[in-house]
């Protein structure tokens, strides 16, 4: 599967006087900053392709983040025990370990439990993605000849960037143009990143854990 770099690269490649550059040496005419990831985003027929998933799968992700909470619920008195009985003299990692282990396994489990309920909403939105992202190339391509770009980079390989040097919104535009639309039914035996040419889509909201961030206990 490949990855927008990669993508945008290859785009580039394509395109004769284009260099995609981890980091730019010198100010010259014509360098152009690009997030391919937030163009296809921001795209009409995916920004569209969520909120209908978000109406499709409704009760599938009520029930998510009502399991959820209550995941939150049941693991909180495990955990409290467990910092507490770090806290207690004497506490070995082995003398925790029990604990731990209970919180991991139930946590695990929760999480699983998460994933199968959001999977259909999460399915759904990898390939309204991927249809958007078969796009991409051309849309690159389309956007940097129309901009005379000689250099492209990411947001990530620059400490400094004029606003108007960031072709993304040209790139969700071109994009716009080049997909109106796209289902959101996949096929049966559809998998991400089969498609020919597809480029890796944006990660779909996974569940979110079970527990928010904690301090693990310790030993002592």
């Amino acid at each position: 599967m490949k990855t927008f770099k990669t993508i945008l690269l290859a785009a580039a490649l394509a395109t004769p006087g284009i260099i995609v550059a981890g980091s730019a040496s010198a100010q010259v005419n014509g360098v152009a900053v690009a997030d391919p990831e937030a163009a296809i985003a921001n795209s009409r027929a995916f920004t569209t392709a969520v909120t209908q998933i978000q109406t499709t799968y409704k009760t599938q992700l009520d029930q998510a983040t009502a399991r959820r909470n209550a995941i939150q619920t049941e693991l909180q008195p495990l955990v409290t025990a467990a910092q507490t009985a770090a806290r207690a003299p004497g506490a070995t990692e082995a003398s925790l370990r029990p604990q731990l282990s209970a919180i991991q396994a139930k946590e695990q489990a929760g999480n699983a439990e998460l994933q199968r309920l959001t999977a259909p909403a999460q399915r759904a939105r990898a390939y309204a993605a991927e249809q958007v992202q078969r796009q991409l190339a051309t849309a690159v391509q389309n956007v940097v000849r129309a901009k005379n770009v000689s250099l492209l980079v990411s947001p990530q390989a620059t400490l400094f960037t004029q606003p108007a040097a960031d072709i993304t919104p040209a790139i969700t535009a071109e994009l716009d143009r080049l997909v109106p639309s796209v289902t959101t039914t996949p096929p049966a035996n559809w998998q991400p990143g089969q498609a020919a040419g597809a480029a890796a889509a944006p990660a779909p909201a996974a569940a979110a854990p079970a527990t928010g961030n904690r301090k693990a206990p310790t030993g002592r």
